[in-house]
């Protein structure tokens, strides 16, 4: 069981949604409110095998022609009177390479899951508990932390951690309910040296977690490929009481979205946030193409 302030037993002993719950009718329909002009944009990356942001070391997605003209082409009779057909199949590892929403199994420590389940339950077929198909729908007011704007940069270094007082200033009122969308520009990299984007990623810091997750925010989304930066300190002296992953995922119950494409949100403040995940049961996460409606 942690110890630090978490949000466990809150929604109920069996609780698998953590602060989705959050997400009652009266505040999907507040959300609502947030659209002015109706225009919609798709906050998502390309999924493709190769020529856009990724982890290294990550599978690519693969992408499969099962039926294509070729095949007429080379003599296959086509269905029914001259109908043709093109069909397809898609390998994807979402974390790291795709627009993705985390599960609440997809990190721990010690035993146990967020909410005390059993870490056990997650098995060489998926996990049984906190599994991506638990989450549902996602449809909640948008907040956005555009950082380097506010910073008068175009991205931030890779070094950059963004404190819980530069949230604060940036957008104060936060409510409950609401997805915290925070840009840091990362992605803009990857088009003049995927080296410079391998180079680490700037991300948010530990209180700015813990800023978020008492601010009772159902979702923290981001446009780098880990909520809390990469190579920030060395794997071997990183404290886990920090672990961003662990502070929201973990002992909040906070799905992350990350590698979101937020160029096109530019001077916007906040917006409906729409998502839903795949069902995949038992998954670790799932690609997304979040929306939204500004």
């Amino acid at each position: 069981m942690v110890t630090e302030p978490n949000n466990w037993g809150r929604f109920g002993p069996d609780d698998q949604r953590g602060t989705l719950n959050l997400l009652t009718p009266e505040v999907v329909l507040r959300a609502l409110g947030s659209a002015r002009t109706g225009r919609v944009v798709s906050l998502s990356m390309p999924i493709r095998d190769r020529g856009v942001p990724h982890l290294r070391g990550r599978p690519l997605p693969q992408h499969f022609m099962a039926l294509d003209g070729g095949d007429y082409a080379a003599g296959m009779r086509p269905i029914g009177a001259g109908l043709r057909v093109a069909d397809d199949a898609l390998v994807v590892s979402h974390h790291g390479t795709t627009t993705h929403m985390d599960a609440l199994c997809h990190m721990w420590e010690g035993d146990e899951l967020y909410n005390g389940h059993p870490a056990a339950r997650v098995r060489s077929y998926g996990a049984t508990r906190c599994g991506i198909e638990q989450a549902g729908g996602v449809v909640a007011r948008g907040v956005l932390f555009d950082v380097p704007a506010h910073l008068g940069l175009d991205h931030l270094p890779a070094s950059y951690r963004i404190s819980a007082s530069l949230l604060e200033e940036i957008h104060a009122d936060v409510l409950p309910g609401d997805v915290a969308v925070i840009r840091t520009g990362w992605p803009l990299t990857w088009e003049r040296s995927p080296d410079e984007y391998w180079s680490g990623q700037p991300g948010l810091s530990a209180d700015a977690g813990r800023w978020l997750a008492a601010r009772d925010v159902a979702a923290v989304a981001s446009d780098n490929a880990a909520i809390g930066g990469l190579n920030a300190r060395q794997l071997a002296d990183e404290d886990l009481a920090d672990d961003l992953h662990l502070i929201l995922l973990h002992r909040h119950g906070i799905h992350l979205i990350e590698m979101l494409w937020l160029e096109e949100l530019a001077g916007v403040r906040d917006f409906v946030f729409v998502a839903a995940p795949l069902r995949i049961e038992g998954g670790t996460g799932s690609p997304i193409n979040p929306l939204a409606i500004v």
